[in-house]
């Protein structure tokens, strides 16, 4: 199991295009892949638990990867949310 944490940093959070995204990437991977936001915890495979989440830009989230492809996945989300995912 793999954890890192990461700042979203595009100006409207993860809303629909953006958390889609998220999702798109996420299910390349075998491995499980979620994400922790405050008290709760999201599967970054599943675009209503994404938006659910409610994560502002600005906001600290902790991806957390466990499975064969745990550490590619873990890098892949990263850099999407780091690059802005998309906007």
């Amino acid at each position: 199991m793999v954890c890192q944490k990461v700042v979203v940093k595009n100006l409207t959070g993860l809303h629909l295009r953006p958390a889609g995204l998220l999702c798109k990437e996420a299910m390349k991977y075998k491995s499980l892949i979620t994400f922790s936001f405050k008290d709760n915890t999201a599967n970054a495979k599943s675009v209503l638990s994404v938006l659910g989440a409610c994560v502002k830009c600005g906001d600290e989230i902790e991806f957390t990867c466990e499975g064969i492809d745990e550490t590619e996945a873990l890098c892949a989300l990263v850099k999407l949310v780091e690059s802005g995912l998309g906007e």
